[in-house]
C-alpha cells in the first residue's frame, strides 16, 4: 500500500471516507425516522427527466408509505454498515442505488430546471459524486482495517509499521 510521509495511505483514507459517508446516510435516515411529518411526497411529486412518471407514480396513497419506509430503512442500513464496517459491500451497493434514484429523480442535466437542489449544477451533483464514492467503497472494503470485523480478526497488526 502506498503511504505518505505522515504514514497515511490509501486504505486509511478510504476508511475515513467510509465512516463519513456512513455518518451522512445514518444521519439522514435517523432524521426521517424521528420526524413524524417527513414524507418523500414533495421530492417525488416534483421529479423531472425521463423517469418523471415512475417517480410520480410512487406518490399514490397506497405506495407512498412503503416508499417512505423503505427510504429511511435503506438510509439507516447503509449508514450502520459503513460506520461499523460490517456488510459494507452490500451497504455500499444499496447506497449507490439510493443515490442514483435521488439523482435520476432530479437530474442536473443541461436545459432542465434545477428543482429541489442546493445549488446550480451541470450534469454532476453531490448525489452522483457520493454514488461514485460508494462504488469505491464497494471495491475497497476496509472493515478489517477499522471496523467490527477487525475485532474478530486473527490477523491483528501489532505495530504501526505493519499497518502501512
Amino acid at each position: 500500500m502506498t503511504t505518505t510521509s505522515s504514514g497515511w495511505g490509501l486504505k486509511q483514507s478510504i476508511t475515513v471516507l467510509r465512516i463519513l459517508i456512513g455518518w451522512h446516510f445514518l444521519y439522514e435516515g435517523i432524521v426521517k425516522v424521528y420526524n413524524p411529518d417527513w414524507t418523500s411526497f414533495g421530492y417525488l411529486a416534483s421529479a423531472q427527466g425521463p423517469l418523471k412518471p415512475v417517480f410520480q407514480s410512487m406518490t399514490s396513497e397506497a405506495v407512498l408509505p412503503w416508499v417512505d419506509t423503505l427510504n429511511w430503512v435503506a438510509l439507516v442500513f447503509v449508514g450502520v454498515t459503513l460506520i461499523l464496517g460490517v456488510f459494507e459491500r452490500p451497504g455500499a451497493l444499496v447506497g449507490v442505488g439510493l443515490l442514483m434514484l435521488y439523482y435520476l429523480a432530479h437530474p442536473s442535466w443541461p436545459g432542465m430546471a434545477q428543482v429541489n437542489t442546493e445549488g446550480s449544477y451541470w450534469i454532476v451533483n453531490k448525489n452522483l459524486i457520493e454514488a461514485v464514492a460508494c462504488l469505491v467503497l464497494f471495491y475497497q472494503p476496509t472493515g478489517s482495517l477499522f471496523g467490527v470485523p477487525r475485532l474478530f480478526s486473527k490477523n491483528k497488526p501489532t505495530s504501526k509499521t505493519e499497518l502501512s
